[in-house]
Protein backbone atom coordinates (compact mmCIF):
# COMPACT_ATOMS: atom_id res chain seq x y z
CA UNK A 1 0.00 0.00 0.00
CA UNK A 2 2.87 2.52 1.09
CA UNK A 3 6.08 2.12 -1.35
CA UNK A 4 8.42 4.57 0.03
CA UNK A 5 11.03 4.14 -3.41
CA UNK A 6 8.33 5.81 -5.25
CA UNK A 7 8.56 9.10 -3.36
CA UNK A 8 11.62 11.55 -4.38
CA UNK A 9 12.84 11.17 -0.58
CA UNK A 10 15.68 12.42 0.85
CA UNK A 11 18.23 10.26 2.65
CA UNK A 12 17.60 12.67 5.58
CA UNK A 13 13.72 12.11 5.13
CA UNK A 14 14.10 8.65 4.87
CA UNK A 15 15.99 7.99 8.26
CA UNK A 16 13.44 10.33 10.38
CA UNK A 17 10.89 7.93 8.93
CA UNK A 18 12.85 4.76 10.10
CA UNK A 19 13.70 6.29 13.52
CA UNK A 20 10.83 8.10 14.55
CA UNK A 21 10.08 5.79 17.34
CA UNK A 22 10.90 8.04 20.27
CA UNK A 23 7.94 9.26 22.60
CA UNK A 24 8.09 12.67 21.29
CA UNK A 25 9.11 13.17 17.02
CA UNK A 26 9.84 16.57 15.91
CA UNK A 27 10.78 17.67 12.40
CA UNK A 28 11.88 21.41 12.37
CA UNK A 29 13.62 23.71 9.83
CA UNK A 30 12.47 25.83 6.94
CA UNK A 31 9.28 26.07 4.80
CA UNK A 32 8.95 23.35 2.26
CA UNK A 33 11.91 21.41 3.80
CA UNK A 34 9.99 18.39 3.32
CA UNK A 35 10.00 17.91 6.82
CA UNK A 36 5.91 17.48 6.26
CA UNK A 37 6.47 14.88 4.51
CA UNK A 38 8.61 12.50 5.98
CA UNK A 39 6.48 13.41 9.09
CA UNK A 40 3.04 12.68 7.50
CA UNK A 41 5.15 9.26 6.68
CA UNK A 42 6.06 8.39 9.96
CA UNK A 43 2.34 9.21 11.63
CA UNK A 44 0.72 6.73 8.69
CA UNK A 45 2.90 3.79 9.58
CA UNK A 46 2.69 4.51 13.08
CA UNK A 47 -1.16 4.24 12.47
CA UNK A 48 -0.72 1.14 10.46
CA UNK A 49 1.02 -0.94 12.78
CA UNK A 50 -0.85 0.40 16.03
CA UNK A 51 -2.55 -1.41 18.41
CA UNK A 52 -6.87 -0.92 19.05
CA UNK A 53 -6.28 0.80 22.14
CA UNK A 54 -6.25 4.51 22.80
CA UNK A 55 -7.61 7.35 20.53
CA UNK A 56 -5.40 8.81 17.06
CA UNK A 57 -5.35 12.67 17.68
CA UNK A 58 -4.29 15.40 15.37
CA UNK A 59 -3.95 18.48 16.06
CA UNK A 60 -3.37 22.35 14.97
CA UNK A 61 -4.19 25.65 14.90
CA UNK A 62 -7.65 25.41 13.33
CA UNK A 63 -9.64 22.80 11.95
CA UNK A 64 -9.04 24.88 8.47
CA UNK A 65 -5.49 24.73 9.01
CA UNK A 66 -5.23 20.80 9.98
CA UNK A 67 -7.28 20.25 6.46
CA UNK A 68 -4.85 22.35 4.58
CA UNK A 69 -1.51 20.82 5.75
CA UNK A 70 -2.19 17.45 6.84
CA UNK A 71 -5.19 16.21 5.01
CA UNK A 72 -4.78 17.61 1.36
CA UNK A 73 -1.34 16.20 1.17
CA UNK A 74 -2.84 12.65 2.83
CA UNK A 75 -5.08 12.74 -0.04
CA UNK A 76 -3.05 13.56 -2.63
CA UNK A 77 -2.72 10.70 -5.04
CA UNK A 78 0.43 12.31 -6.58
CA UNK A 79 2.17 12.41 -3.09
CA UNK A 80 0.99 9.52 -1.36
CA UNK A 81 0.02 6.81 -4.46
CA UNK A 82 -2.86 4.44 -3.32
CA UNK A 83 -2.37 5.29 0.29
CA UNK A 84 -4.73 8.49 -0.67
CA UNK A 85 -7.65 5.94 -1.39
CA UNK A 86 -7.60 5.02 2.53
CA UNK A 87 -7.99 8.66 3.94
CA UNK A 88 -11.44 9.69 3.96
CA UNK A 89 -12.09 13.37 5.28
CA UNK A 90 -15.18 15.22 5.04
CA UNK A 91 -14.06 19.28 4.99
CA UNK A 92 -15.29 20.72 8.21
CA UNK A 93 -16.02 17.51 10.13
CA UNK A 94 -13.80 16.99 13.46
CA UNK A 95 -12.91 13.30 12.69
CA UNK A 96 -11.31 11.40 9.26
CA UNK A 97 -10.64 7.75 8.73
CA UNK A 98 -6.83 6.81 8.14
CA UNK A 99 -6.06 2.92 7.19
CA UNK A 100 -9.60 2.19 8.53
CA UNK A 101 -9.06 3.74 12.05
CA UNK A 102 -10.69 6.92 13.13
CA UNK A 103 -9.20 9.73 13.72
CA UNK A 104 -9.76 13.03 16.09
CA UNK A 105 -8.95 16.92 14.59
CA UNK A 106 -8.44 19.44 17.52
CA UNK A 107 -7.94 22.73 16.81
CA UNK A 108 -6.24 24.44 19.31
CA UNK A 109 -6.63 28.70 18.71
CA UNK A 110 -6.03 29.55 22.35
CA UNK A 111 -5.87 28.37 25.63
CA UNK A 112 -8.89 27.11 26.29
CA UNK A 113 -8.76 24.61 23.54
CA UNK A 114 -6.60 22.24 26.50
CA UNK A 115 -9.92 21.46 28.00
CA UNK A 116 -11.04 19.35 24.68
CA UNK A 117 -8.38 17.03 25.48
CA UNK A 118 -9.25 16.43 28.70
CA UNK A 119 -10.10 12.60 30.00
CA UNK A 120 -8.53 11.45 26.38
CA UNK A 121 -6.93 8.33 26.38
CA UNK A 122 -4.26 8.57 22.95
CA UNK A 123 -2.15 6.49 21.67
CA UNK A 124 -0.90 8.55 18.39
CA UNK A 125 -1.05 12.07 18.29
CA UNK A 126 0.09 14.73 15.18
CA UNK A 127 0.63 18.40 15.53
CA UNK A 128 1.10 20.21 12.65
CA UNK A 129 3.17 23.60 13.24
CA UNK A 130 3.58 22.83 17.08
CA UNK A 131 5.14 26.89 17.61
CA UNK A 132 1.91 28.15 17.15
CA UNK A 133 -0.27 26.55 19.44
CA UNK A 134 -0.63 26.95 23.71
CA UNK A 135 2.10 25.55 25.71
CA UNK A 136 -0.47 24.55 28.03
CA UNK A 137 -2.65 22.94 25.49
CA UNK A 138 0.90 21.00 24.06
CA UNK A 139 1.60 19.94 27.60
CA UNK A 140 -1.94 18.42 28.33
CA UNK A 141 -1.75 16.77 24.96
CA UNK A 142 1.22 14.91 25.75
CA UNK A 143 -0.59 13.92 29.38
CA UNK A 144 -2.87 12.34 27.61
CA UNK A 145 -0.70 10.09 25.44
CA UNK A 146 -0.77 7.48 28.04
CA UNK A 147 -1.11 4.00 26.46
CA UNK A 148 2.03 2.05 26.51
CA UNK A 149 4.04 3.19 23.57
CA UNK A 150 2.22 6.18 22.87
CA UNK A 151 3.68 8.61 20.42
CA UNK A 152 3.53 12.13 19.60
CA UNK A 153 4.60 13.28 16.01
CA UNK A 154 5.27 17.04 15.50
CA UNK A 155 6.17 19.34 13.12
CA UNK A 156 7.00 23.39 13.19
CA UNK A 157 8.92 26.31 11.56
CA UNK A 158 11.33 27.92 13.89
CA UNK A 159 10.63 30.83 15.89
CA UNK A 160 12.25 32.76 18.95
CA UNK A 161 15.06 31.23 20.26
CA UNK A 162 13.24 31.26 23.68
CA UNK A 163 10.62 29.65 22.85
CA UNK A 164 9.10 27.05 25.21
CA UNK A 165 9.14 24.34 22.17
CA UNK A 166 12.70 24.91 21.92
CA UNK A 167 14.18 25.69 25.64
CA UNK A 168 12.13 23.17 27.39
CA UNK A 169 12.03 20.39 24.46
CA UNK A 170 14.58 20.82 21.57
CA UNK A 171 17.25 21.68 23.71
CA UNK A 172 16.44 19.05 26.54
CA UNK A 173 16.29 16.07 23.83
CA UNK A 174 19.03 14.44 25.36
CA UNK A 175 16.78 14.16 29.05
CA UNK A 176 13.85 13.35 26.80
CA UNK A 177 12.61 10.44 25.04
CA UNK A 178 12.46 12.92 22.48
CA UNK A 179 14.17 12.99 18.65
CA UNK A 180 14.14 15.62 16.46
CA UNK A 181 15.31 16.60 12.72
CA UNK A 182 16.26 19.88 11.66
CA UNK A 183 15.83 20.75 7.73
CA UNK A 184 16.57 23.13 5.42
CA UNK A 185 15.30 24.49 2.18
CA UNK A 186 18.01 22.08 0.03
CA UNK A 187 17.18 19.32 1.80
CA UNK A 188 13.96 18.76 0.08
CA UNK A 189 14.81 17.14 -3.35
CA UNK A 190 11.28 17.84 -4.94
CA UNK A 191 12.27 21.15 -5.45
CA UNK A 192 13.11 23.54 -8.47
CA UNK A 193 16.17 25.83 -8.80
CA UNK A 194 13.78 27.98 -9.77
CA UNK A 195 11.52 27.83 -7.23
CA UNK A 196 14.02 27.82 -4.37
CA UNK A 197 15.20 31.01 -6.07
CA UNK A 198 12.10 32.70 -5.87
CA UNK A 199 11.07 32.13 -2.51
CA UNK A 200 14.54 32.47 -1.02
CA UNK A 201 13.62 36.16 -2.67
CA UNK A 202 10.04 36.40 -0.59
CA UNK A 203 11.98 36.48 2.66
CA UNK A 204 14.45 38.96 4.03
CA UNK A 205 16.26 39.26 7.62
CA UNK A 206 14.52 37.69 10.96
CA UNK A 207 12.54 35.70 7.91
CA UNK A 208 14.86 34.21 5.96
CA UNK A 209 16.87 33.12 8.63
CA UNK A 210 13.90 31.43 10.46
CA UNK A 211 11.68 30.59 6.51
CA UNK A 212 15.23 29.79 4.65
CA UNK A 213 17.93 29.08 6.94
CA UNK A 214 15.60 27.11 9.09
CA UNK A 215 17.37 28.88 12.41
CA UNK A 216 15.97 29.58 15.57
CA UNK A 217 17.02 33.29 15.88
CA UNK A 218 15.95 36.04 18.17
CA UNK A 219 14.23 39.32 16.96
CA UNK A 220 15.83 42.43 18.20
CA UNK A 221 16.37 45.93 17.21
CA UNK A 222 14.85 47.57 14.49
CA UNK A 223 12.07 45.73 12.48
CA UNK A 224 12.73 47.55 9.42
CA UNK A 225 16.20 47.30 8.94
CA UNK A 226 16.69 47.67 5.80
CA UNK A 227 14.93 50.44 5.43
CA UNK A 228 17.08 53.36 3.95
CA UNK A 229 15.44 56.74 3.62
CA UNK A 230 17.60 58.32 1.23
CA UNK A 231 16.68 54.93 -1.27
CA UNK A 232 13.04 54.46 -0.29
CA UNK A 233 11.80 57.88 0.08
CA UNK A 234 10.74 59.74 -3.50
CA UNK A 235 9.85 63.51 -4.66
CA UNK A 236 7.71 61.95 -7.70
CA UNK A 237 5.51 59.62 -9.02
CA UNK A 238 5.13 57.59 -11.83
CA UNK A 239 1.59 56.79 -13.45
CA UNK A 240 -0.17 54.23 -11.56
CA UNK A 241 -2.27 51.07 -12.51
CA UNK A 242 -3.97 50.93 -9.16
CA UNK A 243 -4.88 51.90 -5.78
CA UNK A 244 -5.66 50.70 -2.57
CA UNK A 245 -6.56 52.08 0.82
CA UNK A 246 -4.90 50.82 4.21
CA UNK A 247 -6.63 52.41 7.43
CA UNK A 248 -5.41 52.25 11.50
CA UNK A 249 -8.82 53.21 13.27
CA UNK A 250 -7.81 55.63 16.18
CA UNK A 251 -9.85 57.97 18.81
CA UNK A 252 -7.76 58.83 21.35
CA UNK A 253 -4.66 57.67 19.11
CA UNK A 254 -3.76 58.94 15.64
CA UNK A 255 -6.07 58.24 12.89
CA UNK A 256 -3.41 56.88 9.92
CA UNK A 257 -4.94 56.39 6.30
CA UNK A 258 -2.28 55.75 3.40
CA UNK A 259 -2.79 55.37 -0.21
CA UNK A 260 -1.07 52.36 -2.09
CA UNK A 261 -0.71 52.37 -5.99
CA UNK A 262 0.96 50.34 -8.27
CA UNK A 263 3.14 51.96 -10.76
CA UNK A 264 3.35 51.24 -14.61
CA UNK A 265 7.26 50.76 -12.99
CA UNK A 266 6.35 47.14 -11.51
CA UNK A 267 7.03 49.01 -8.24
CA UNK A 268 4.57 49.86 -4.81
CA UNK A 269 4.51 53.40 -3.93
CA UNK A 270 2.66 54.50 -1.10
CA UNK A 271 1.32 58.23 -2.59
CA UNK A 272 -0.41 60.05 -0.01
CA UNK A 273 -1.30 60.21 3.98
CA UNK A 274 -3.55 61.26 5.90
CA UNK A 275 -3.99 61.46 9.63
CA UNK A 276 -5.56 62.98 12.88
CA UNK A 277 -4.18 62.83 16.33
CA UNK A 278 -6.88 64.57 18.40
CA UNK A 279 -4.44 64.89 21.18
CA UNK A 280 -1.80 67.19 18.94
CA UNK A 281 -4.89 68.55 17.46
CA UNK A 282 -7.35 68.52 20.75
CA UNK A 283 -9.92 67.91 18.89
CA UNK A 284 -12.24 64.76 18.79
CA UNK A 285 -13.60 63.40 15.61
CA UNK A 286 -16.58 61.16 15.60
CA UNK A 287 -17.39 57.89 13.04
CA UNK A 288 -19.36 59.95 10.70
CA UNK A 289 -16.64 63.04 10.88
CA UNK A 290 -14.04 60.09 9.98
CA UNK A 291 -15.72 59.05 7.02
CA UNK A 292 -16.55 62.68 5.96
CA UNK A 293 -12.65 63.43 6.29
CA UNK A 294 -12.04 60.01 4.63
CA UNK A 295 -13.68 60.38 1.44
CA UNK A 296 -12.75 64.29 0.97
CA UNK A 297 -9.06 63.31 1.47
CA UNK A 298 -9.83 60.01 -1.48
CA UNK A 299 -11.55 62.63 -3.98
CA UNK A 300 -9.11 65.42 -3.58
CA UNK A 301 -6.53 62.61 -4.74
CA UNK A 302 -8.75 62.19 -8.09
CA UNK A 303 -8.30 58.09 -7.65
CA UNK A 304 -10.58 55.11 -7.14
CA UNK A 305 -9.21 53.13 -5.05
CA UNK A 306 -10.09 49.30 -5.59
CA UNK A 307 -10.38 48.80 -2.14
CA UNK A 308 -10.02 50.23 1.53
CA UNK A 309 -8.56 47.82 4.16
CA UNK A 310 -9.49 48.68 7.50
CA UNK A 311 -8.75 48.15 10.69
CA UNK A 312 -10.79 44.89 11.65
CA UNK A 313 -10.96 45.67 15.76
CA UNK A 314 -13.09 48.99 13.96
CA UNK A 315 -16.75 47.85 13.89
CA UNK A 316 -18.40 50.74 14.39
CA UNK A 317 -15.87 52.56 11.91
CA UNK A 318 -16.37 50.15 9.31
CA UNK A 319 -20.37 50.08 9.91
CA UNK A 320 -20.86 54.06 9.29
CA UNK A 321 -18.24 53.94 6.10
CA UNK A 322 -21.06 51.23 4.51
CA UNK A 323 -23.83 53.17 5.46
CA UNK A 324 -22.56 56.43 3.89
CA UNK A 325 -21.95 54.88 0.75
CA UNK A 326 -17.86 54.61 0.57
CA UNK A 327 -16.99 51.58 -1.64
CA UNK A 328 -14.74 48.80 -1.25
CA UNK A 329 -14.75 48.49 2.10
CA UNK A 330 -13.27 45.55 3.51
CA UNK A 331 -11.62 44.40 7.06
CA UNK A 332 -7.92 44.00 6.59
CA UNK A 333 -5.95 40.72 7.02
CA UNK A 334 -4.64 41.11 10.35
CA UNK A 335 -1.49 38.47 10.99
CA UNK A 336 0.86 40.63 12.42
CA UNK A 337 3.97 38.69 11.84
CA UNK A 338 3.13 37.68 8.33
CA UNK A 339 2.19 41.77 7.61
CA UNK A 340 5.46 42.88 8.35
CA UNK A 341 7.28 40.05 6.33
CA UNK A 342 5.41 41.45 3.66
CA UNK A 343 6.60 45.04 4.25
CA UNK A 344 10.28 43.87 5.06
CA UNK A 345 9.80 41.54 1.54
CA UNK A 346 9.11 44.75 -0.79
CA UNK A 347 11.30 46.83 1.05
CA UNK A 348 14.92 44.47 0.92
CA UNK A 349 13.47 43.73 -2.74
CA UNK A 350 13.64 47.53 -3.75
CA UNK A 351 10.07 47.33 -4.85
CA UNK A 352 8.62 49.81 -1.89
CA UNK A 353 8.63 53.34 -2.08
CA UNK A 354 7.37 56.18 0.30
CA UNK A 355 6.64 59.90 -1.33
CA UNK A 356 8.37 62.56 0.42
CA UNK A 357 4.55 64.39 1.64
CA UNK A 358 3.79 61.00 4.17
CA UNK A 359 5.45 62.51 6.98
CA UNK A 360 3.46 60.59 9.88
CA UNK A 361 5.10 57.24 8.11
CA UNK A 362 8.33 58.68 7.44
CA UNK A 363 8.42 59.24 11.17
CA UNK A 364 7.68 55.83 12.65
CA UNK A 365 9.16 53.80 10.29
CA UNK A 366 12.64 53.67 11.35
CA UNK A 367 12.07 53.49 15.10
CA UNK A 368 9.39 50.67 14.57
CA UNK A 369 10.91 48.49 16.83
CA UNK A 370 10.24 44.87 18.63
CA UNK A 371 9.39 44.90 22.02
CA UNK A 372 12.49 43.59 23.97
CA UNK A 373 9.90 42.13 26.84
CA UNK A 374 8.15 40.24 24.69
CA UNK A 375 10.96 38.86 23.07
CA UNK A 376 12.44 37.61 26.76
CA UNK A 377 9.20 35.70 26.73
CA UNK A 378 10.36 34.14 23.50
CA UNK A 379 7.59 36.66 21.46
CA UNK A 380 7.57 38.68 18.54
CA UNK A 381 5.71 42.08 18.83
CA UNK A 382 6.43 45.20 17.93
CA UNK A 383 6.33 47.60 20.38
CA UNK A 384 2.76 49.32 20.49
CA UNK A 385 4.35 53.28 20.39
CA UNK A 386 4.22 55.45 17.43
CA UNK A 387 3.12 52.26 14.73
CA UNK A 388 -0.41 53.98 13.42
CA UNK A 389 0.54 55.07 9.87
CA UNK A 390 3.29 51.85 10.04
CA UNK A 391 -0.13 49.23 10.76
CA UNK A 392 -1.91 51.04 8.24
CA UNK A 393 0.97 50.09 6.11
CA UNK A 394 1.00 46.49 7.04
CA UNK A 395 -3.20 46.76 6.49
CA UNK A 396 -3.09 47.13 3.05
CA UNK A 397 0.02 45.46 1.80
CA UNK A 398 -0.78 42.42 3.14
CA UNK A 399 -4.14 42.55 2.51
CA UNK A 400 -3.04 42.89 -1.22
CA UNK A 401 -0.15 40.32 -1.08
CA UNK A 402 -2.00 38.00 -3.69
CA UNK A 403 -1.97 41.00 -6.20
CA UNK A 404 1.82 42.02 -6.05
CA UNK A 405 3.79 38.74 -4.65
CA UNK A 406 4.39 38.36 -8.82
CA UNK A 407 6.44 41.60 -8.51
CA UNK A 408 9.04 39.78 -6.24
CA UNK A 409 10.41 37.85 -9.09
CA UNK A 410 9.71 40.18 -11.74
CA UNK A 411 12.00 42.15 -13.03
CA UNK A 412 11.83 45.81 -13.09
CA UNK A 413 11.90 47.76 -15.96
CA UNK A 414 14.99 49.67 -14.48
CA UNK A 415 17.13 45.88 -13.55
CA UNK A 416 16.07 45.20 -17.72
CA UNK A 417 17.19 48.00 -19.32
Amino acid sequence: MLNLDRLPLSRKQLRSIGRATARINLWHGSVRSGKTIASLLAFVIAIATAGPSGLIIICGRSLQTIERNVFEPLMDPALFGPLARHVHHTRGATTAVILGRTVHLVGAADTRAEGRLRGLTAQLGYVDEATLLPEGFWTQLLARLSVPGARLYATTNPDSPRHWLKTQYIDRAGELNLRQWHFKLADNPSLSPEYVADLTAEYVGLWKRRMIDGAWVVAEGAIYDMWDEAAHVVTALPEMRRYWVGLDYGTTNPFAALLLGEGVDGRLYVCSEWRHSSRETHRSMTDAQYSAALRTWVQSLDVTPEWTFIDPSAASFITQLWQDGHPGITRATNDVLDGIRSVSSLLAAGLLYVHESCEGLLTELPGYSWDPKATQRGEDKPLKINDHSADALRYVLHSTAHEWRHLLTTPTEEATA
